[in-house]
């Protein structure tokens, strides 16, 4: 066996891109379910673009996440920065695992409530391409899940805008997180 290859010193292009765009899809999902649950339903085609819309955005937040997975199983991460104190090193883990579980459970249970849901409309990704329900109407159920899907949306987010501040405050001390996944 040869010698194992250095940790690289940042994110590559690819995963630089993907951590992106799924922070952009989890944006606009939430941005728009807080504006498409406040359309009056005298406004119901606008209500049903907005609902389809921010179906698509958590479909492809949820593809982006397993694809990042994918990556980071294939490509690993980089080293962490000496600078950083142990305990700011398995804070940052316990962070980015409770992250990307947030990021794979939040679409899930996101299409788990349009299934339960006890009228029936369909999830259209991309506006075009009908998805099947996992299940029948549910009415307990989906008060249950739909319930779910909000806390773990909100946790996402402000759990995402914590990760955030944490890398521009490294930034402000001059460490080189948010460069290695700003521009690598």
């Amino acid at each position: 066996m040869g010698a194992e290859a250095p940790p690289a010193r940042s994110w590559t292009r690819a995963q630089r891109a993907l951590h992106w765009w799924d922070a952009g899809f989890v944006l606009a999902a939430f941005a728009i379910a807080w504006v498409m649950v406040g359309v009056p339903l005298a406004e119901l085609l606008l209500k049903f673009v907005l609902f389809q819309v921010h179906k698509t955005l958590g479909i492809l937040a949820f593809l982006v996440a397993l694809a990042r997975l994918g990556l980071r199983a294939a490509r690993g991460r980089p080293a962490e920065d000496t600078a950083l104190p142990p305990w700011q090193v398995r804070a940052a883990v316990g962070a980015h695992a409770a992250l990307y579980v947030l990021l794979l459970a939040t679409p899930v249970l996101g299409y788990l409530t349009a299934s339960l849901a006890p009228l029936r409309i369909p999830t259209l990704f991309f506006g075009v391409i009908p998805l099947p329900a996992l299940t029948g109407p549910d009415k307990a159920w989906f008060a249950i899940v739909f319930a779910l899907h909000r806390v773990c949306a909100i946790a996402l987010v402000l759990l995402a805008a914590g990760h955030a501040a944490a890398a521009i405050r490294h930034h402000l001390l001059g460490r080189t997180v948010l460069v290695r996944m700003w521009r690598g």
